[in-house]
């Protein structure tokens, strides 16, 4: 058995099985894996996917549990590497950070300026998604660290830790009849308009749903977004008025809008740094979590996990 052959082996099934795209994801060839496979299959005696011809179509019973130690054996295989690197390459290696489109616009960028600047060496990306998207881009590896107020918490695999707590502005145009009002704004002041706001899968939206649900109120929602700036761009156009987060509303920028308090209105949110639970954190990691989250130190994180672990 190599760590080859595993590789293969989830690959092929990250690609909804199809062997001819995960040997364009290894840079490699696709008779090279299906020959890989069929070695392991008679190491392990057992048959691993269900084929039809030449084609993959599913994945046998026995194989779903291999596939999953797989999973675990190449996972630890990295860790091992990591470890390897905390003490030969201490300033140097990767990190990546899957984050939604708030939080890489208006939250990120000064941690991560701070991170660059103590961490020259060290090759930063950040990938962009749904709190759905970047979990699962943990889940299985391709990311070190998800950022995100929802979803996070839904996946056993993930160890996650609250960050910070925030809430929502109402967004219209300087003018706006909503912009007038000398008191605190109501949700049947904002159901009577239409609106603009998160994608149900995005950024706090179960609790704008929640808030409108328990008032009996049926709002019209002309758009939804993944991307905060879109909302404010359509809230310019007059298409209707936005629900937003605060923090991403700029008062130097954002000129022809006004932003109306409305925290009083949504419960907060809460925004949460996750990683695998059986994912070894190098020493770096730790750092920028803790720039992230200053409450967030190298100590606090392994006692949550220790915690968590007890459990």
């Amino acid at each position: 058995m190599k760590l080859q052959q595993l590789r293969y082996l989830v690959e092929v099934y990250k690609q909804g099985l199809n062997v001819t795209e995960a040997a364009e994801k290894l840079h490699t060839s696709q008779p090279g894996i299906s020959k890989q496979i069929r070695m392991l299959e008679d190491e392990l005696g057992v048959q691993i996917f269900v084929r039809n011809g030449k084609r993959v179509v599913d994945v046998t019973a026995p194989g779903k549990e291999v596939l999953r130690i797989a999973e675990r054996m190449l996972l630890q295989a990295q860790n091992m590497k990591r470890i390897g690197e905390e003490f030969v390459k201490v300033d140097g290696g990767s990190l990546t950070i899957a984050t939604t489109h708030t939080q890489a616009r208006y939250v990120l960028p000064k941690p991560i300026k701070a991170f660059l600047a103590k961490y020259p060496n060290v090759r930063l990306s950040i990938k962009q998604g749904n709190p759905t998207q970047i979990s699962e881009m943990v889940v299985e590896g391709e990311a070190d660290l998800a950022i995100a107020t929802e979803a996070i918490a839904l996946y056993p695999e993930l160890a996650h830790l609250d960050c910070y707590s925030w809430n929502r502005s109402v967004v219209v145009p300087k003018g706006h009849p909503l912009a007038q009002i000398d008191h605190p704004i109501t949700l049947q002041e904002i159901a009577a308009w239409p609106i603009v706001t998160y994608d149900f899968a995005f950024t706090g939206r179960s609790q704008i749903n929640q808030a409108f649900a328990a008032k009996k109120l049926e709002p019209t929602v002309v758009l939804t977004a993944l991307d905060t700036d879109i909302i404010k761009t359509y809230v310019n156009l007059g298409l209707g008025i936005g629900i937003m987060a605060s923090m991403a509303f700029e008062p130097e920028r954002d000129t022809e809008l006004v932003a109306i308090d409305a925290s009083h209105l949504f419960e907060d949110s809460v925004t949460r740094i996750g990683f695998r639970r059986d994912a070894y954190l190098r020493g770096y990691m730790y750092d920028f979590i803790e720039l992230f989250s200053p409450h967030l130190t190298r100590e606090k994180v392994q006692a949550e996990l220790l915690c968590d672990n007890d459990l």
